[in-house]
């Protein structure tokens, strides 16, 4: 049997995602595709080596509310995450991410992805393609945060009725659709 390579728990990761709708189930096949594939996965210098890499959402969540930052670079308000590093595994780059960039000390585990999207990325380093895997981190609102200005203007928690849809991924609205059914 061949080794566990992190390729392959990644591959394992995309299988536990229950597609929400049409759009998500193609997503799901090309990117099984594309780890499957001897493509490099991993952003190996910025921006966009190579123009297709994963990244990792990190949605911090208290119960209706989602934390979300005013991201410099995209220009939008955006759930904190980042790009996954060589050889890391994307729940490792959620939890690295939510502590650099909001210093919570995330201890709790974190579930499966909620939700996996496929986005050309805008603001000043568009031009690439990010394949997202969307993690919910829960967390209470009344923490005080201490966020990265050199990466956000600002964060903010917003109830999920109010999020700014306008100004943010463009597939908010499908995660929380997806998120909050039942």
């Amino acid at each position: 049997m061949a080794p566990d390579t992190i390729r392959s728990q990644i591959r394992r990761e995309i299988e536990l995602i229950e597609p929400f709708d049409q759009l998500e189930t193609k997503t799901q096949q090309n990117v099984l595709a594309w780890i499957d594939s001897d493509a490099q996965i991993f952003r190996l210098r910025k921006p966009a080596d190579p123009p297709q890499h994963l990244i990792a959402y990190s949605v911090v969540i208290d119960d209706d509310y989602l934390l979300l930052v005013d991201h410099i670079n995209a220009e939008l308000w955006l759930p904190t995450g980042g790009h996954v590093d060589p050889g890391e595994h994307p729940r490792q780059t959620a939890i690295r991410e939510v502590q650099e960039e909001l210093q919570i000390d995330y201890r709790n585990n974190i579930e499966a992805p909620i939700l996996l999207t496929t986005t050309e990325t805008v603001g000043k380093t568009a031009g690439h393609t990010d394949v997202c895997l969307w993690y919910v981190l829960t967390a209470d609102r009344s923490q005080p945060l201490k966020i990265d200005h050199g990466e956000f203007n600002s964060a903010r928690w917003f109830h999920r009725d109010e999020l700014p849809l306008h100004r943010t991924d463009s597939h908010m609205r499908r995660f929380t659709q997806k998120y909050y059914r039942g």
